[in-house]
């Protein structure tokens, strides 16, 4: 039972952490243009190119966060499992790859975002790994 909510709870702070990044600071300190829908995917899809560059860095920084904390904070619940972290991960990094894949952006951003997934699972394991106690 602690695994699982290990699971839940690691999945739902690395959604909150995404969208604090993606969302709270990324618009905060980079507008989207006047009448910009980010709920709307059609919008986006036809739109990339007026969103700031720095919108689009928080967004591949939100996803990186997003996977360390989820897979950190599953570890630190399970204490005795890595799979909640692993599960975690990922979902994080399938989202990520989903989002890469649906929508069009500039190579850098497509790059960078799966380079700092991965690199963001790695780090999130090694801190789930040290969270165990076994």
């Amino acid at each position: 039972m602690k695994n699982i909510l290990a699971t839940i709870v690691g999945f739902i702070l690395a959604s909150l952490t995404v969208y604090i990044f993606e969302t709270l600071i990324g618009h905060s300190l980079f507008p989207l243009p006047e009448g910009a829908n980010p709920m709307d995917m059609e919008w986006i899809k036809n739109n990339m190119n007026l969103i700031p560059t720095g919108a689009k860095v928080m967004v591949v920084i939100g996803h990186f966060m997003g996977i360390v904390v989820g897979m950190f904070v599953a570890g630190l619940i399970s204490k005795t499992s890595m799979v909640p972290a692993y599960i975690v991960g990922g979902l994080m990094l399938a989202a990520t790859i989903f989002n890469v894949v649906m929508l069009p952006k500039e190579l850098w951003f497509s790059i960078s975002d799966i380079i700092l997934a991965v690199i963001g699972l790695l780090l999130g394991k090694s801190l789930a790994k040290r969270q165990l106690r076994i």
